[in-house]
């Protein structure tokens, strides 16, 4: 048996443990997906405390969840779109536009300005504009982005994730990246 094979099996093991209220194999299980969880929150909604509130709000539902959890996809695909839901609730409930620390700033550029001091400036405006851009999307269309050009999901986990045709997510994409286009060409 591969170690794939034997990962999965294990992780089988947990959700069915955790689905009979075992809370240790549930802490397992977070321990095994809550980075990834916690990553794509941070993507989606942009702001490290917000993600932080998404993650932990995600980890609850899928507790209260899980015993619906079927298995027909993967675990992580499963929390994926707890997530996604999630931090559209959360997003809804923001009030405040998110800004950049001066922290945050140092914290991107200080590992490129030790490979290419000379061009770690232009990188950093390149992604200030691009979180910028996708700052500036609609909800829909941002997590469609995140998910295709970060994640590289396929469009068919894009649209079961959100709950859309393929058709409906490839014109969301399409849209999307679009309206990223006029704004960084509105920012130059």
């Amino acid at each position: 048996m591969d170690v794939p094979q034997v990962e999965r099996d294990g992780e089988r093991e947990l959700i069915s443990r955790a689905k009979a209220g075992d809370r240790a194999a549930f802490a397992a299980l977070v321990r095994e997906h809550g980075n990834e969880v916690y990553t794509l929150a941070r993507r989606l909604v942009g702001d490290p405390h917000l993600a932080a509130d998404v993650a932990q709000d995600t980890l609850i539902r899928a507790w209260k969840a899980l015993p619906n959890f079927r298995g027909d996809a993967a675990l992580s695909t499963w929390l994926h779109r707890i997530t996604v839901n999630t931090a559209w609730t959360h997003k809804k409930k923001a009030r405040r536009h998110r800004g950049y620390s001066l922290d945050e700033v140092a914290d991107v550029a200080a590992p490129m300005t030790a490979e290419h001091p000379e061009i770690a400036g232009e990188i950093l405006e390149l992604r200030i504009r691009l979180r910028q851009a996708l700052d500036a999307l609609p909800e829909a269309q941002r997590q469609v982005v995140v998910m295709k050009d970060v994640y590289q999901w396929s469009h068919s986990e894009i649209a079961e994730a959100m709950g859309i045709s393929v058709s409906a997510a490839k014109v969301r994409l399409h849209r999307a990246r679009a309206r990223m286009a006029r704004h960084l060409e509105a920012s130059a």
